[in-house]
């Protein structure tokens, strides 16, 4: 038998959509419903394969480094209007 990473190097990318969409959903392509560890496993995997074959920016759970408190804030404006006074 294979060890995880020997078969994680043999996922294609259409094996690894097919994954994805079974976790999203909790159901395999045929309709049947994912167990609990099914749903581990193969989160296990997708989240390996993007590992090996995504950029971070790309993998499920990426995170912007970008904190919201080093963003430039805009003004809160109520109402706009063109005429001056």
């Amino acid at each position: 038998m294979s060890t995880f990473s020997e078969m994680i190097e043999n996922i294609t990318p259409e094996i690894y959509q097919s994954l994805k969409l079974a976790v999203e959903i909790g159901k395999w392509p045929d309709g049947r419903k994912l167990t609990q560890e099914q749903k581990e496993l193969s989160l296990q995997a997708v989240i390996a394969w993007e590992l090996q074959n995504l950029p971070e920016e790309e993998r499920t759970g990426y995170i912007s480094q970008q904190c919201a408190s080093h963003s430039k804030p805009e003004p809160q404006v109520l109402f706009k209007s063109n005429t001056v006074h």
